[in-house]
């Protein structure tokens, strides 16, 4: 690797504002290898276009140098052609040959939770119980007996066959209130005292939607699913978490050192939102912010429906979507199957206005514009959302432009998938999730039903538009991973060697195009951002390796990519480049 490149490796300060240019700087950014994605979309079999900068064999940059001024691309040429147009003084930035994209978009996140982390035990990677426990005792040492003790990471999917109780989690920690989130947020594990502090005991009830997990005598276990987790997590003292806007605006850091210029944030509520929307007054939202009201927060859903959609794509804050819950999670059996679960004869799952699917609140915020996204994963929660669309379109024939979405679409019947272009509906998909729950999805769905779910090819070739994501926290939201699960559906192990279902593999285009030009799609923002070309957004992220190139001849080392640089309207937020005259 060159000495610098090594150099722009290294220098990882983050640069927020004005710190980093002004708004008339010129950047003459030199020596990359650039995809600008301006060339025409692959085919719906991965093929790519014919003036795509692909000779059959290997991919090329098409493109080695940018002008940035005034926080848009100027142009995109040579170096030497950049150089030329620059002007005396602008700043120049060498790259040493360092990979440069449009700005990556994780296009369904909760940063929320992530910046909630701090300070927490994490359970991430715990194999079972006695892990989790031994690493919630060796934390609580260090913490004054009474105060709450949070955690994470626990996965309820791996472990549903097998759920902790509070037995042991008390026995080993009995001095401090214990709660413990699932690593994608559909279970909760706590030990005696938080079960007390919430009130919930023998007597208590789920909410609907819900399940309080209990032993043979009908007493609670310590474990509760679904939409009855916010009984236990709602008994935590606000205090015990960092303050609102330092959780969000340390979160927001995190995701633009993972090289991402914008994330679209899953579910807001009235608090959340508002906490939002200082941050953006104040400045102080490093990366862009697209924001899903939560339909279950009524009270915020009707005054967003009487104000209408702010849509600004080239602001820090927009809100022009709201987001919906049809079912829960297929690892700890929530989502709506058709059919009873392979695994669990006789269930099939919670959805609809049992999990909180307000179905007129909803099509009343399609009818006043807003893009709506819905949380499905079952096959019968992805079938009973898609009539739900089918009817608002029906009904109100314009909402068939606003860019629906379905979240996750995890397992799709097989006469359903052309349903999805039908309506012009986006499955917002997250290509670790399929990696990730490879060990027991096949259990939950049996060998028939588990080939139309994750299915991500089966999608692009019947016309179903793409965007890829991480749902973060519920997975790791490192580019190069969501990069190599969508190339391979293999794990960080690199597991299987074949791939799983491998038939469903994206093209390193495609997987790219997944976080770059179709998440632009999936935010209104195709026509400012997600291609480097004059006149859109200089927001850019630069990388350590070449994912096309890599991707196509050794995919295996995606995993080893890094960020070096994220740049937003011009203005870079994470990295330091070395920079060469005025």
């Amino acid at each position: 690797m060159p000495m610098r490149l090594i150099n722009l490796l290294a220098m990882t300060v983050v640069l927020v504002g004005c710190q980093s240019a002004t708004d008339s700087e010129t950047l003459a950014i030199v020596n990359a290898r650039v995809y600008t994605l301006a060339w025409g979309e692959p085919a719906t079999d991965g093929t790519p276009a014919a003036n795509a900068p692909w000779d059959g064999n290997t991919w090329r940059p098409d493109a080695e140098a940018i002008l940035v001024r005034d926080g848009k691309i100027a142009f995109v040429g040579s170096s030497e052609e950049v150089r030329a147009r620059a002007g005396p003084d602008a700043r120049t930035v060498d790259l040493a040959g360092a990979t440069v994209l449009p700005g990556l978009v994780d296009s369904h996140t909760h940063v929320t939770e992530m910046g909630r982390h701090e300070g927490q035990v994490s359970l991430l990677g715990s194999a079972d119980e006695n892990e989790a426990v031994a690493r919630v005792a060796a934390f609580a040492g260090g913490v004054p007996k009474g105060r709450w003790i949070i955690g994470y990471g626990w996965d309820e999917g791996a472990w549903a066959n097998v759920y902790p109780t509070l037995d042991a989690l008390t026995a080993a920690v009995p001095d401090h209130p214990v709660v413990l989130t699932s690593l994608h947020g559909f279970a909760v594990w706590g030990n005696r005292l938080a079960l007390a502090a919430a009130g919930i005991d023998r007597d208590a009830q789920a909410t609907s939607g819900g399940e309080i997990l209990r032993d043979a005598n009908g007493d609670p276990t310590g474990v509760l699913l679904n939409r009855a987790t916010p009984m236990l997590t709602g008994a935590i003292p606000p205090d015990v978490f960092p303050p609102l806007e330092h959780q969000l605006e340390a979160a927001l850091l995190t995701m633009a050192r993972a090289g991402f210029v914008a994330v679209h944030e899953a579910g807001l509520t009235t608090e959340l939102l508002a906490a939002f929307e200082r941050l953006d007054e104040q400045g102080r939202l490093p990366i862009r912010v697209y924001a899903m009201v939560s339909a279950r927060d009524a009270d915020l859903m009707r005054r967003w429906i009487a104000r209408g959609p702010r849509a600004d794509p080239t602001g820090r804050l927009e809100i022009r979507a709201v987001k919906a819950y049809y079912d829960g999670a297929l690892g700890s059996r929530g989502a709506r199957l058709l059919h009873d679960y392979a695994d669990c004869p006789g269930h099939r799952g919670v959805a609809g206005g049992e999990y909180g699917f307000d179905e007129a609140l909803v099509s009343e915020a399609a009818r006043a514009g807003f893009q709506v996204a819905v949380h499905a994963i079952g096959d019968a929660g992805n079938r009973e959302v898609l009539r739900f669309f089918e009817q608002v379109i029906a009904t109100a024939p314009a909402t068939r432009t606003l860019r629906h979405r379905i979240e996750h679409a995890q397992v799709v019947p097989p006469d359903d998938f052309p349903r999805f272009a039908r309506s012009a509906i986006i499955a917002s998909m997250q290509p670790p999730h399929a990696v990730e729950d490879m060990p027991w999805a096949e259990d939950r769905l049996g060998k028939d039903r588990v080939r139309g779910a994750y299915a991500w090819r089966t999608l692009r070739r019947t016309g179903v538009r793409l965007a890829l994501n991480s749902d973060l926290p519920g997975s790791n939201h490192d580019p190069f991973y969501g990069l190599h699960a969508a190339v391979t559906r293999r794990n960080q192990a690199k597991q299987p060697p074949g791939g799983w279902y491998p038939d469903q593999r994206l093209t390193p285009e495609e997987a790219v195009r997944g976080y770059t030009t179709w998440a632009a799609y999936a935010g209104f923002s195709d026509h400012v951002r997600g291609r480097i070309a004059p006149g859109f957004l200089a927001d850019l992220t630069v990388i350590d390796l070449d994912p096309f190139v890599a991707g196509t001849k050794d995919p295996g080392r995606l995993l080893d990519g890094k960020v070096l640089m994220t740049m937003v309207e011009g203005r870079v937020v994470y990295g330091a480049p070395p920079a060469q005259g005025r």
